[in-house]
């Protein structure tokens, strides 16, 4: 079971036991952080599940296609370590995977 760990907008850091194979999304939804809104349930068509990864864990993550990489060009808090937490499927490899919640655009 990997280990999440989110640091949400205010800076409150939660630890997350989440299933493999869930989604960053779900897994942070799940654990009542209701500031990830997840408008389109994860199906890569908004962007307002956006984190920021950790630079420790970029390499490890699926390469991003180009509609999430469209997604994120709308958000003007877009860095080098964004990601659309629906796009992030939970796995062993990365288990304490650290996000932190993009401010809301």
């Amino acid at each position: 079971m990997p280990k999440l760990i989110v640091t949400t907008r205010e800076g409150e850091t939660r630890e997350i036991d989440a299933d493999a194979g869930l989604s960053v999304m779900e897994a942070i939804r799940d654990d009542g952080i209701d500031e990830l809104l997840a408008l389109c349930g994860g199906c890569c068509s908004c962007a307002t599940c956006h984190v920021y990864v950790d630079p420790t864990f970029v390499d490890r993550l699926p390469k991003m296609s180009d509609d999430e990489s469209d997604l994120l060009d709308s958000s003007e808090h877009r860095n080098e370590t964004s990601r659309l937490s629906c796009q992030l499927s939970l796995s062993d490899e990365l288990d304490g995977l650290k996000v932190t919640v993009a401010p809301e655009d």
